[in-house]
């Protein structure tokens, strides 16, 4: 007996959706495993911090890969076209990790160590931290692209990450529950507050490092603040 047009037509809805569902998963699943290989150069460079110079630069790393709800939520604030390789192209911190750092210079400096590396390639600098955003905002984002070796062959995967303080992570992490509470529409008092909260946070972070290179009895680490040749942004 033949199956009915209604019933043809879910089948083969179904079908497309699994199908599609898959393909998306592998399409994260390289960024996954790029945010991997950058996560394993960070721990290995923690590592070696604190066994062999007594002193670890590091305070804390996260990381995330977009869920798929904001990754379609970001294509269509951008206007992007909704199939993978114009995805690839215009966006490009669907992996991402955070490094925080006690100091300034440490953040240039795992800047500097990570860049260096052979298999890394540096797309884009934006330097926050040099040229502030006009709410205050301070951080050193770079996009990195390190090679993932699948059973298909090499992909090289975009990465962003972005190096700051612990006094530049509060004022960040502040900054995004005002926003998200007010939904974008904060008023203007709470923005000069903002802003004058960034200073105090700038000003605490230079007095810390003052007070750091006293106590070690040396100068801080030199950088030069662009990374292997980057395109710097701000």
């Amino acid at each position: 007996m033949p199956t009915p047009l209604d019933e043809q037509q879910i089948t083969v809805s179904a079908a497309s959706l699994r199908a599609m569902r898959d393909e998306f998963q592998r399409f994260l699943m390289e960024y996954r495993f790029g945010l991997q290989e950058v996560e394993t150069k960070i721990s290995i460079l923690r590592e070696e911090f604190h066994e062999m110079h007594d002193y670890n630069p590091i305070e804390h790393v996260s990381s995330r890969v977009k869920t798929p709800d904001s990754l379609v939520e970001k294509i269509q604030r951008k206007g992007i076209d909704p199939d993978f390789e114009s995805i690839r192209s215009g966006i490009t911190d669907i992996a991402g990790i955070r490094i925080t750092c006690s100091f300034v210079t440490d953040a240039y400096r795992l800047f500097d160590l990570l860049t260096a590396q052979d298999d890394i390639r540096v797309r884009e600098v934006k330097d926050y931290i040099a040229v502030p955003k006009e709410n205050g905002y301070k951080s050193l984002h770079v996009i990195v692209e390190v090679p993932v070796f699948l059973s298909t062959g090499r992909v090289d995967v975009p990465v962003e990450v972005q190096f700051r303080t612990i006094a530049m992570d509060f004022w960040a992490s502040l900054e995004h529950k005002i926003y998200y509470k007010y939904e974008r529409q904060v008023p203007a008092d709470l923005l000069a507050g903002l802003k004058d909260a960034a200073d105090t946070a700038a000003e605490l972070d230079a007095r810390m490092e003052r007070l750091h290179r006293e106590i070690r009895g040396g100068q801080p680490p030199q950088h030069d603040g662009e990374g292997a040749g980057a395109t710097i942004l701000v």
